[in-house]
């Protein structure tokens, strides 16, 4: 069944269709054309109709965050799955177990030897190995061994354990740290060479610096989650134009307490607080007088110019700091299609955070 605009109740989070499958494919071009396998994460869609999409336009498989989101995407028919998340904890593998039997190719990351002991006790005995990735902080600062010496014997590590095989190396680069990436992963290479381990697959990523992104010989794929919808802080930054960023946030006016403040129906339960180094809490496009100053639960508190209004009971569409949040809060979107008849579009991982 579809629907009009006019008649969707807010706050509402609606995706443009067209722009949407344009985003998509202008990045698996681009992948093409620099010999990079893309590998594009489902966090920000969390959606499998989309998931689906990546797939038919070119990528090679999909990431995901947690096994939550990739066993929802095995149900719906996805084979090829990487799961850049350490997983500890004897339930978690027993579920690992059972999603890696339903699909061609299963890989997930290890930065430590306690993960790689309990994969290992996971898939002794499993009918075929599990592919295990070494991560590596790069800059960003966050999970991955610190040295190429460190990757190198983890790696060995892996290749040791029964039911396990060397993946490869995975990272998520800091902002503009692409040179950092190829450094370290150089290096890395090299050492694993003079040991005589193969390296089949060295994974970057990060939407941010994706229209950077180069094999240089030596990064095989690419991940890229936000580039399907595109928002605010890659806008601000000039990651893309504000006409590429496909998703928003409808909201209402449901108040006007004073000349210079309008309070919207959607507050941190519609929209996310992270501010990522930016000012405000998203942009009301059409209305660049008006700035989304705070966010209770449930109210949207707009701050408007002298001689700028907003009107109760006007709807104003809302690109959010950071969409891949967004997309969480939401049972099911809402897809606009080029006519301007909207159909919903099922959040199918949404809350899978385990």
């Amino acid at each position: 069944m579809t629907f009009s605009l006019e008649r969707v109740e807010t706050p509402a989070l609606v995706i443009d269709k067209a722009k949407t499958l344009r985003n998509i494919q202008r990045f698996q071009d681009f992948c093409d054309q620099r010999g990079l396998a893309s590998r594009p994460h489902i966090k920000t869609h969390k959606s499998a109709v989309l998931a689906h999409a990546q797939l038919a336009a070119g990528a090679g498989g999909i990431t995901c965050q947690k096994i939550g989101e990739a066993e929802v995407m095995a149900e719906a028919g996805i084979r090829d799955i990487l799961i850049t998340f350490n997983i500890l904890g004897q339930e978690k593998l027993q579920r690992l177990r059972a999603l890696a039997a339903r699909l061609d190719r299963l890989a997930v990351v290890a930065d430590n030897e306690d993960v790689i002991e309990g994969l290992a006790q996971a898939f002794a005995f499993a009918d075929k190995p599990l592919s295990v990735l070494v991560e590596c902080d790069t800059g960003a600062k966050r999970s991955g061994v610190q040295t190429p010496a460190e990757a190198v014997e983890l790696a060995q590590a892996i290749n040791m354990c029964k039911g396990l095989e060397f993946g490869g190396l995975m990272t998520y680069p800091s902002l503009g740290g692409g040179a950092d990436v190829l450094a370290f992963m150089r290096a890395t290479l090299n050492m694993l060479q003079s040991c005589g381990i193969a390296c089949p697959v060295v994974s970057s990523g990060g939407t941010p610096d994706m229209w950077q992104a180069e094999s240089a010989g030596i990064i095989t794929e690419y991940r890229a989650g936000t580039y399907v919808y595109n928002d605010r802080s890659l806008a601000e930054r000039g990651s893309c134009k504000w006409e590429d960023c496909s998703a928003y946030v409808l909201a209402t006016v449901v108040s006007r307490p004073t000349r210079d403040r309008a309070i919207l129906d959607a507050g941190s339960k519609a929209l996310t607080s992270d501010l990522l180094g930016l000012e405000g809490y998203g942009a009301i496009l059409g209305h660049p007088g008006a700035r989304m100053v705070g966010l209770s639960e449930e109210h949207g508190i707009v701050e408007l110019e002298p001689g700028k209004t907003l009107c109760v009971g006007q709807r104003v569409k809302i690109i959010p700091n950071h969409v891949c949040v967004v997309s969480n809060l939401f049972d099911q979107a809402w897809l606009l299609d080029e006519h301007g008849e909207l159909s919903t579009l099922p959040i199918d991982a949404r809350g899978c955070v385990t």
